[in-house]
């Protein structure tokens, strides 16, 4: 067990420094032990762990009376890396979208992989659609975000032609067997085989056979195509204030994220082909 483990090492930590009781334990011993982590070159999720393991143990001690204080509060643990979002380059979205339509299903999963890389919706924005929600003339989607927050999305003439035919000769088909379905599942836009509203669950498992049947080499999620569709958009100019109202994020930090795709990937350009990279 890591928390058992955890306080094993810093035991061991207490040995050497010759430190025989929880209460000697001060802030600054607790600095040393995190020097000390760092020094070994753990990863910082690591070093985090343990010393929350720490902290925890500490505040049972204080609860329990064994010591007067926990030397833990105030300590500042190593800030976690921003994780970079997945995202694919063009190639690999044309790969994916090659896509059989002359049946139904191949009409409904080439719309439903249009509009989430076209749109850069979330799974669950998708599957809230209701055709009452369309407007393929002028190329609109309302979508319902976090927090019930309505927003206009957009999507272009190759996604609205994708729908579009989804709408008119695939949809029908799923429409057929929806007589046991309630009214507001008949309103879906996106229908499974018994013509009830698509569940995301279902439009996760439909991407990934698409994705082993490209040869993509790489997990793709319905949000790897959202992270794409941002990315896409900046590498074309799009202005950062554009994007996020795109992406129907609340705050423009969040959707900086993307900003650091570009920097990763100029800066893996210039080490490959730079001679003094």
């Amino acid at each position: 067990m890591n928390y058992a483990a955890d306080l094993a090492q810093f035991v061991e930590f207490m040995h050497k420094k010759k430190l025989n009781a929880w209460e000697q334990v001060r802030p600054t011993e607790i600095r040393e032990y995190l020097s000390h982590l760092m020094e070994q070159g753990l990863e910082r999720s690591t070093i985090s762990r343990k010393i929350a393991s720490l902290r925890s143990f500490y505040k049972y001690l204080v609860r329990h009376g064994v010591v007067s204080s926990n030397p833990l509060i105030g300590l500042q643990t190593p800030k976690q890396p921003k994780k970079l979002p997945e995202f694919m380059y063009l190639r690999e979205i044309e790969e994916l979208l090659k896509i059989d339509s002359s049946t139904p299903r191949g009409l409904r999963d080439r719309a439903i992989l249009e509009v989430l890389y076209g749109s850069g919706l979330r799974v669950s924005e998708l599957t809230g659609l209701n055709l009452e929600d369309i407007d393929l003339e002028r190329g609109y989607l309302r979508v319902y975000g976090k927090g019930a927050k309505e927003r206009i999305s957009f999507l272009g003439c190759t996604g609205c032609r994708a729908l579009n035919d989804y709408l008119q000769k695939g949809r029908p088909f799923f429409l057929v067997r929806a007589q046991d379905q309630a009214e507001a599942a008949v309103q879906a836009v996106f229908l499974n085989k018994n013509g009830g509203r698509l569940t995301a669950r279902s439009v996760r498992r439909i991407l990934n056979s698409y994705a082993e049947k490209a040869a993509l080499g790489k997990n793709v999620s319905p949000h790897t195509l959202r992270h794409s569709f941002a990315t896409h958009l900046l590498e074309g100019g799009a202005d950062l204030r554009v994007v996020q109202e795109l992406l129907g994020h609340a705050n423009i930090s969040t959707t900086q994220i993307y900003t650091h795709l570009g920097r990763e990937q100029i800066k893996k350009t210039y080490q490959q082909t730079h001679p003094r990279a």
